[in-house]
């Protein structure tokens, strides 16, 4: 299959097509590769499953023989909102992006080849970082207000009355001159980012650039049918375990399926169709395979099949089971959940409340509830949801 007819299964929006044809005839012919920009702040230490979405676009590109440019965004991650209104942009130190920046590139060469010969990884404070007071006006006379007030969210929160700062507009004009510097050819991202990778194409034409095609790819929905997010609990993270991201799969709805072949997976239409035209819990099995393979291998995927279904189908415990010692003494269940097995308390009693905690085989739905325990004693069997489990202990 061409690259044009791949790119036509993963992505919504093409500005335009004819350019995106032109300019991949053109790179071929002159054996050229294209240079194919995607950004990605690290403002959380996960990378999830649709954040991937565009990152296996990118790798089509990649097999195509074109070249990936990852910018991680240190510089626009760094703007957060101070007031502190939007947990998705929280204010982060220096130390804590490049902490996370790390762990965005060993997530993302699960799907991507960051060989440098084959990828070009970027840090936007390259550049930002050199920028003076005066720069940072220059870069805001690019643009006007009217122009920002286009962009949905921003208008919306005008309409609402609700805090627009002044630092907010620019993101999108740092993003559009990341496309400046690293001379970009085509930019991908989400539906949502369209705004700004167009603000990327009016910036390169008055630096007397090529303007860019810009590719945009449909928001992969989490497990239960709303936005991905952590918040929710229903994403993937590409850093969870085989198991993990099998299990999480296999809690998808019934009615996001079809979607998550089409934009998880590398299986051909016709074999998904073949799926889901068959029993659900089967289509799913697939699916989960083929999205685990994706991230650990065709044997791991095998194996989480095979754990999944003694686990749930037959009831069995997972092989392995962590230990975990906390201090002796009374606790509240939520706390020992969180420490147990990861999480917040609030999450913690909220999956209480939700009958999703299980306490030596028994549902335990009190979120006051306290647990004991005594030094020396037989360890306590937590499970929290279907597929966190730990042997609890005093010291």
């Amino acid at each position: 299959m061409n690259l044009l007819s791949e790119l036509e299964r993963l992505a919504s929006e093409i500005v335009t097509r004819p350019q995106l044809a032109a300019i991949v005839d053109k790179a071929g012919r002159e054996k050229r590769r294209l240079r194919v920009k995607f950004g990605i702040d690290p403002t959380f230490k996960d990378v999830h499953l649709g954040h991937a979405v565009p990152i296996r676009v990118l790798r089509r590109f990649q097999e195509h023989g074109h070249l990936p440019v990852l910018i991680l965004g240190d510089a626009t991650a760094r703007l957060g909102d101070p007031t502190g209104r939007n947990d998705q942009r929280p204010a982060l130190s220096k130390e804590e992006v490049e902490a996370n920046a790390e762990t965005y590139l060993n997530q993302i060469g699960k799907i991507l080849d960051l060989d440098p010969a084959r990828c070009e990884v970027r840090r936007n404070s390259e550049w930002f970082g050199k920028m003076d007071f005066f720069d940072g006006l220059k870069l805001a006379a690019q643009a006007t207000v009217a122009r920002m007030l286009e962009r949905d969210d921003f208008a919306k929160r005008m309409q609402e009355k609700l805090p627009l700062h002044l630092h907010e507009m620019m993101y999108p004009l740092m993003q559009g001159w990341d496309s400046v510097m690293v001379q970009a050819d085509v930019e991908l991202g989400g539906n949502d980012q369209l705004f700004n990778l167009h603000m990327g194409r009016q910036m390169q034409e008055r630096a007397n650039q090529t303007p860019q095609v810009c590719l945009t790819t449909p928001l992969l929905l989490g497990t239960d049918g709303r936005k991905m997010s952590k918040t929710y609990g229903n994403h993937v993270p590409l850093s969870a375990g085989a198991d993990e991201v099998f299990g999480k799969v296999m809690s998808l709805t019934d009615e996001g399926m079809a979607e998550w072949f089409r934009l998880a997976t590398d299986l051909p239409a016709e074999a998904a169709a073949a799926l889901l035209a068959g029993h659900p819990r089967a289509a799913k099995d697939g699916l989960a395979r083929a999205v685990t393979a994706q991230l650990h291998g065709a044997a791991a995927a095998e194996a989480a099949s095979a754990e999944f279904t003694r686990r749930f189908r037959e009831g069995g415990l997972p092989e392995e089971i962590a230990d975990k010692t906390l201090p002796a003494g009374e606790h509240g269940l939520a706390w020992v959940v969180a420490q147990a097995v990861g999480g917040s308390s609030s999450d913690a009693r909220r999956m209480i409340q939700g009958g999703g905690v299980k306490v030596d085989g028994a549902v335990v739905a009190d979120p006051n509830a306290k647990i004991v325990l005594h030094a020396g004693a037989a360890p306590i069997l937590l499970q929290a949801g279907k597929r966190k489990f730990a042997r609890v202990r005093a010291h």
